[in-house]
């Protein structure tokens, strides 16, 4: 028996329905399921509920190999998918995204098909898709802290409306140039059509390692992305007075100061994707934004 961890957005429409049809689809089939106890108090089945700590370490499987998790499902949009990867990416645990959102750039399958990707998955019909993510060092008054994973993006900005920011990048060891606007996005290859897109980004195929800087609303004469090697570090420190706030994918994480910085660098773990078949990146592009063959 394994155990499936079912990471739900309880304000999607029919994102219990979901939830439940599954959990009772892998229960009758012998498996075990989990949900984070945030989740499955807001839809009712505080039963499956277990915490934090359990779903990122080792506590969950008892150490019995039988009950080791085997997937996370995630259903929502791209946010929940990204949350599924933050609490099991240090376990190698592979993510099946099924999209109850808008875009679902990061969903392998639509909620119809839930239960045959179920049926697929346990049957050992499927492939995994391995991307990059980024690992991401705060340094606070030249003292490292805490190091974080994203898969899409950190990013310092501008805290509030009426100001800016200047960031100093260096690539390596060798400084770049301080970037002067709202802010500066780090992202992997998966996250160029997250924020970095929204800034002007260029999209990079998701299967690509490397580092991509975008400055949001740069008031300067380069104001283009850059792509930089997977083996290159980037490290973007607060250059002046004026603070910067850090995001990592979505989630706010403080502000940071005059000599403040984060180094981004390749991840040396990689999010793990439930993919069946091919998954036609370009073709779900085209289809998104209506782009015509010519």
């Amino acid at each position: 028996m394994a155990t499936v961890v079912l990471v739900v957005h309880p304000r999607r429409p029919n994102a219990a329905e979901y939830a439940r049809k599954a959990s009772a689809w892998l229960a009758e089939r012998g498996q075990s399921v989990v949900m984070p106890e945030d989740d499955a108090g807001a839809l009712g089945m505080s039963e499956l509920g277990v915490g934090p700590r359990q779903l990122t370490g080792p506590e969950l499987a008892d150490n019995d190999p039988d009950r080791d998790v085997a997937l996370a499902v995630a259903l929502g949009g791209d946010g929940t998918v990204l949350r599924a990867v933050r609490l099991v990416a240090a376990r190698g645990v592979p993510v099946l995204g099924v999209n109850l959102g808008r875009l679902g750039y990061l969903a392998q399958v639509e909620p119809g098909e839930l239960t045959s990707a179920l049926e697929r998955f346990l049957g050992g019909d499927y492939s995994i898709e391995d991307r990059m993510m980024l690992s991401v060092s705060i340094e606070r008054k030249n003292t490292a802290g805490d190091s974080l994973l994203a898969l899409n993006e950190a990013v310092l900005e501008k805290p509030r409306p009426g100001n800016s920011v200047h960031l100093s990048a260096s690539i390596g060891d060798r400084p770049w140039t301080t970037y002067a606007g709202d802010g500066l996005i780090v992202a992997t290859p998966t996250g160029s059509t997250a924020y970095s897109f929204s800034a002007r980004g260029p999209i990079l195929s998701p299967t690509m390692r490397a580092l991509l800087l975008t400055p949001v609303c740069a008031h300067m004469a380069f104001d283009r992305s850059l792509v930089v090697g997977a083996g290159e570090s980037v490290r973007v420190e607060v250059a002046d007075d004026r603070p910067a706030a850090l995001t990592v994918d979505g989630r706010d994480r403080g502000v940071l100061r005059r000599g403040d910085a984060i180094v981004c660098t390749a991840a040396d773990r990689a999010a793990r994707f439930v993919t069946f078949g091919d998954r036609d990146f370009f073709g779900i592009l085209k289809s998104k934004f209506g782009v015509a063959d010519r």
